[in-house]
Parts: C-alpha cells; sequence; structure tokens
C-alpha cells in the first residue's frame, strides 16, 4: 500500500520504491548514461563544479539517484526520497544560468537523519507512532542548509528513537554496513554514515548524545564532528533535547572529508560567543595554525580495553601530529575514568522519562529497542523513590560540574585530547557485547570513550586513521576545547592527510 503524503515515497514500511525512484532520475535528466564518478566527489568539490557550471545541479542529483537506485536496496540507509527532487535540482540550474546569487552549497544534495525535522518530507525517528508524520517546518540546521543553496536529498534510517549503537527500528527496518554488510553502520546517525560512506549522499546531518555520530563515522570510515554543546540550534529534533539531556546532545554534520565537515559546520553552526577566538579558522591552515600545539592521547579511559588495531590507529594519528609539529604526550586527561557512570546518572534517567511520556498510553506500539524503557520502577511509585532519584540527579550534576572544571583547566596547556572512538570496529548486527582482547563488555561500555565528551560538552571530530585485522575501518576521535571546533577540524585534516582518509567501501 502507498502513503499519499507529499513527503513520501515508498511501497511498504522500509522499501523505497524502486520504480518511482527511477521516474525521478527520469524527470531528472534525461541522458542514457551518466558518469557514477560525480557520486564520489565531496559536497565541497560539487559545489565547485556547479558554481564554474562544469556540471548543472541536475547532472548531481542524477547520478546521486541512481547510484541510491543500484545500492540502496541492500544497504536500507536512506528511507524517504523527497518527491520534488527533480523540480529542486531544475529550479537550482535555473538560478544559476539566470546570474542570480546563490550560495556557496548551491545544488549539492545533501541527506539528513530522520530525527530533524524537514518541512514537507517525512521525518519518523524509527518510531510507529511518527511514521506518517510530515513537518510543517523544517529544523534550523536544515533551514540553514537550505538558505546555503543545498538541496535535501531525503531522509536516512535511525534506531527508533535514536537510542541505540545498532540501526533498526519497526518502520524501516534494519540499516547494513556498507562495509560489511553483516555489521552494523552504529547508531544511532547510522543510516547517515551508511549513506555517506557509499556515496548515495555526499555529506549531511546527524544527531549525537553518547557517540551517535561518531560511532557510526567510526565503523563506516568516515568523518563526523560533534559540535560544542549548545553551538549547534536542536530544535526540530525528536527526542527532543530537554532538561539534562540538553547538556550533551547535539546536532552535528558527517561527510567524507574533513574539508566538507568544515564547510557544513560554517552553515549550521550559530557564531562563536563574543570574545572567544579559535586557533584555526579553517582545517586548511593544518600544521601551521597548530605547530608547537600540545595534545595529549590515551587509549585507555579505565572503563573498556580497546584492541590492539584501535591502539594502533591512535598512536598512528598521534605520530602524524607529531610529525606535523605538534608536541605529542601519552597522557590520560582527569575525570576521564568516572565519565561513564556520569553519562548514566545524568542521561539514562532522563531518555527513560522522555520516552515514556512520548509513549504514554500507547506502549503496545514501541518497538523492540524502546520497550525496556517503558517498564515501570518500583521506586517511582513513592515518594521517597522520588526524593532520592532527585537527590542522586543533583549530585551527578555537581560532580559534573567539577569534573568539567578540572578537564578545562587541564586543557589551558593542553589543548587537544586524541582518543579511540570505541573499545572495537563495528560488530555484527544484533550483537548485545562484543569481544575484546579476549574479554566479553556490554556494546554500550565499550563505547564508554565517547560517551566521555558528552558529558563533558566538548567538540570532538572522527576521522578514519586504521583499519581492523578483518579490514574494518578504525576512527580516532580528536577533542577540543569548548568552541574551538576549527582547531580540531585541522588536527584531523592533518591526520586525514598523513593516513589516507576516506576509502570507497568494497560493497560499492
Amino acid at each position: 500500500m502507498r502513503s499519499s503524503g507529499a513527503g513520501v515515497l515508498f511501497d511498504l514500511p522500509g522499501a523505497i520504491n524502486i520504480s518511482l525512484l527511477r521516474s525521478l532520475t527520469t524527470k531528472c535528466i534525461e541522458v542514457s548514461e551518466l558518469s557514477e564518478e560525480l557520486t564520489t566527489k565531496s559536497a565541497t568539490e560539487l559545489a565547485a563544479l556547479i558554481q564554474s557550471r562544469a556540471v548543472s545541479p541536475v547532472e548531481v542529483v542524477a547520478a546521486h539517484l541512481r547510484r541510491i537506485e543500484r545500492l540502496n536496496p541492500m544497504l536500507n540507509a536512506i528511507v524517504t526520497i523527497a518527491p520534488d527532487i527533480p523540480a529542486q535540482a531544475r529550479a537550482a540550474e535555473a538560478d544559476q544560468m539566470s546570474g542570480k546569487e546563490v550560495g556557496f552549497l548551491h545544488g549539492v544534495p545533501l541527506t539528513v537523519k530522520d530525527t530533524i525535522d524537514t518541512e514537507g518530507l517525512r521525518t519518523t525517528s524509527g518510531s510507529r507512532l511518527r511514521k506518517n508524520y510530515i513537518p510543517d517546518r523544517d529544523a534550523t540546521t536544515v533551514a540553514r542548509l537550505k538558505a546555503a543553496g543545498a538541496i535535501i536529498l531525503g531522509k536516512t534510517n535511525t534506531p527508533e528513537m535514536a537510542i541505540a549503537y545498532e540501526t533498526n527500528n519497526p518502520v524501516f527496518g534494519r540499516t547494513n554496513n556498507p562495509q560489511d554488510l553483516d555489521r552494523t553502520p552504529g547508531g544511532s546517525s547510522g543510516g547517515e554514515a551508511a549513506a555517506i560512506a557509499a556515496c548515495l549522499s555526499p555529506a549531511g546531518i546527524g544527531s549525537d548524545l553518547s557517540g551517535s555520530i561518531r560511532v557510526p563515522a567510526h565503523f563506516c570510515g568516515i568523518v563526523g564532528l560533534k559540535p560544542t554543546t549548545g553551538r549547534v540550534p536542536m530544535d526540530g529534533h525528536t527526542p527532543s533535547a530537554t532538561g539534562l539531556s540538553s547538556l550533551g546532545a547535539c546536532i552535528g554534520p558527517m561527510a567524507r572529508t574533513v574539508a566538507d565537515l568544515a564547510l557544513l559546520f560554517k552553515v549550521i553552526a550559530d557564531p562563536l560567543p563574543s570574545g572567544l577566538i579559535d586557533r584555526a579558522s579553517s582545517p586548511g591552515e593544518g600544521a601551521a595554525a597548530l605547530r608547537g600545539l600540545r595534545v595529549a592521547w590515551y587509549t585507555d579511559d579505565g572503563i573498556a580495553p580497546v584492541t590492539d588495531q584501535t591502539r594502533n590507529a591512535v598512536a598512528a594519528a598521534a605520530k602524524a601530529l607529531g610529525d606535523a609539529g605538534l608536541e605529542i604526550s601519552e597522557a590520560s586527561p582527569p575525570g576521564i575514568p568516572r565519565s561513564s557512570a556520569l553519562w548514566i546518572d545524568l542521561f539514562s534517567a532522563a531518555v527513560t522519562e522522555q520516552l515514556r511520556e512520548f509513549y504514554r498510553d500507547r506502549e503496545d506500539e514501541a518497538g523492540p529497542q524502546v520497550s525496556p524503557f517503558l517498564r515501570g520502577r518500583e521506586d517511582e511509585a513513592n515518594l521517597a523513590g522520588k526524593i532520592t532519584r532527585a537527590e542522586k540527579i543533583a549530585a551527578a550534576v555537581f560532580e559534573r560540574e567539577r569534573r568539567r572544571e578540572d578537564l578545562l583547566r587541564w586543557m589551558k596547556t593542553t589543548p587537544l585530547i586524541l582518543a579511540p572512538v570505541g573499545s572495537t570496529p563495528a560488530f555484527e548486527h544484533g550483537a548485545q557485547r562484543v569481544e575484546v582482547n579476549g574479554q566479553l563488555i556490554s556494546v554500550f561500555r565499550a563505547f564508554s570513550y565517547s560517551q566521555t565528551f558528552n558529558v563533558f560538552g566538548l567538540p570532538s571530530v572522527v576521522v578514519p586513521a586504521g583499519c581492523s585485522a578483518e579490514g574494518l575501518p578504525i576512527g580516532v576521535q580528536i577533542i577540543g576545547r569548548p568552541f574551538e571546533e576549527q582547531t580540531a577540524l585541522a588536527a584531523a585534516a592533518v591526520i586525514e592527510e598523513a593516513l589516507g582518509g576516506w576509502q570507497l567501501c568494497p560493497t560499492s
């Protein structure tokens, strides 16, 4: 049964209608054969090609639609295509040909995680409660991308209500990792990472409360930026970033190159607060802006072990920064071993409460990822239990502020931190535990390295830096001081150049 919604393109939940997709491609461009080479270009390269009139937005969109038609059925990364995209592409071409002043993303197709509102385009958050929801306005981040000339190609898959490290939900089903179809692309921005890694989209935006941009980037071999908490507006995101969640949740860009992260971040971010200055103005400044800067790297957070290949990747990234003139030392920043417990104390109860309110009286419609959060707890039914919970939250907030202050004081002399994204590369679908050096640990514990920097609200960039024995990508994260995203991006660009960055996926 086909939905008649304006922003919907599907026959059954989880399946894009291929015949309609082919029709959209035909409407977009009539030429019989167009090289897919355009789909491997970065957003920055595509913007330059369009602005120089070497290619048209119509050609770029058509190339991506063809690739989606070929690869998305085995990936299930993109779950909704904008049905008016041929008209958008032709309008962008007409504006350019008429000499109209255009933005620097003019005609570039981008994708958006399915938790972020897009006007007229279905946005489900992977929940049955929203499976036919079509927003009447764009989230601020999407509006800013459109104002810069970007074309929203479609929406990418996510776990139900963005709560898991595996992308699967009762509306669209499971997304596969283009590096290995038997493995997950991660979560919760897993569909976005898979689409970008497989060149279905040049770049896009995701969101992050426990590594949800960084873990998928690491699993799929792309780059991602978790900005300073509060630097990018979070309106139009479901689940909303309210209450305690606002301390750690953020929206950020995902791409195949660090230059693209910087480009998208420039578009979606609020200006720097008055009086603050970032050391680097762009990642293109590279080592010149970073020479002499102190970087601490670590591969043991006292919470979860890492694989030998993960440690090697972090060490290789540290060497690349050292070779570029930065001052490198192996040291663990203060507060790190307590961060995972603080994440649970700060965010777990807040997320649970939000989910229970969202699904109230409709609990039977929740999928298997959400259902466990909806079960009541005895201590919530009495006043004493509520007081105890409030006291625990207050203690966690106080400890978080104290430890964050200690960390920021330490970072005055060591402004960059280099760390793993998690214990392992991409794990197999459905895994609840992962093996690390002979030890079985929970999936949640395995990504304490990412959770840390949600707790402290610091910007973090993930960039590929190595691979596992199975050939799976391993990313590392470069963490900067608050509002110093450009410095972290510049360091990531050094690593990218030294270690090779994104590589075309074997299933592509």
